[in-house]
């Protein structure tokens, strides 16, 4: 079966991208208007993060998003093929503070947003850090899709540990210098096991693991965020949070990360994963303090 998954997705990403993006077209159409997928997930949560929009804003923004979506998984196929020389055309991004805290002897922790595309950062970021670079992943349920996920993802020398498997062998991560990159803005399991942050204008859980082991583990803060320049073109922004983790709590770390994804989705909100359910969880008086 793998064989034949494979082999039908590489001679799809053979063909140009103007043509898959001419097919993912077609695909938004089904999707946005026949199947409607997740577009009462995703409308819901424009209402909560712009309310000062007009519906007719929101749904422009919903249709941008759809169409990003889409492209996402699009490029994502295309990587299967795709030539490193071609991925430096498409993507660029700001290493320098990274470097500079690897030269200086120091581990990162990237957090990240679910933004598009996050599949360029496995790719990009193991070609140009002075250090192991290492990606927690989600895996997928097929095992024929999650190899070729897998083997792309790590052509150019990317650690991936799968998220189920983190706690097993983060011991093996923190052994020796590296940068560890995360998407802090998951929905925590547990709702009473989470930091709750006023997230544009209403309380969201945030999980908890990125901000503590950048404190227990005194480690470099980046926060690196996804610029779409234009369709197949990418540029990612670092920030620098903390140069050492452990002089902040992980709960103020958490407020710094997440206004830094604010700013980036009020710069280019169709750019953002409104798919998931953000806003999942009511807070509850039990859950403790809602941070800001």
């Amino acid at each position: 079966m793998y064989y034949i998954i494979y082999g039908f997705l590489y001679l799809v990403s053979l063909l140009p991208l103007r043509v898959l993006y001419f097919l993912g077209d077609g695909i938004y159409g089904l999707v946005f208007y026949i199947i409607k997928y997740r577009r009462d997930v995703v409308m819901n949560n424009l209402q909560i993060a712009f309310p000062e929009k007009t519906p007719g804003e929101r749904l422009r923004i919903a249709k941008s998003f759809y169409h990003n979506f889409i492209d996402t998984f699009i490029e994502t196929i295309r990587f299967i093929s795709m030539s490193k020389k071609e991925i430096q055309r498409r993507s660029t991004g700001e290493f320098e503070i990274i470097n500079e805290m690897i030269e200086k002897g120091r581990n990162v922790h990237i957090m990240a947003a679910h933004q598009f595309n996050w599949e360029f950062t496995n790719l990009l970021y193991a070609m140009n850090l002075k250090t192991p670079f290492v990606g927690v992943y989600m895996p997928i349920a097929n095992k024929a899709l999650d190899k070729i996920f897998f083997d792309f993802r790590k052509q150019f020398g990317t650690i991936l540990i799968s998220a189920p498997d983190f706690k097993n062998k983060m011991h093996q991560v923190f052994s020796g210098q590296h940068v560890l990159a995360l998407a802090a803005d998951q929905n925590p399991g547990n709702p009473s096991n989470a930091y709750w942050v006023n997230f544009m204008g209403k309380p969201a859980p945030f999980v908890t693991g990125p901000a503590k082991g950048a404190v227990k583990y005194n480690t470099a803060v980046v926060y690196v965020g996804f610029q779409k320049i234009k369709r197949g073109y990418y540029h990612f922004t670092a920030t620098l949070l903390a140069e050492n983790g452990s002089d902040y709590t992980p709960q103020q770390l958490t407020v710094m990360y997440k206004n830094e994804v604010e700013k980036i989705i009020r710069r280019d909100p169709a750019n953002y994963l409104w798919s998931h359910r953000r806003w999942k969880y009511d807070w509850k008086e039990e859950y403790g303090p809602v941070y800001s």
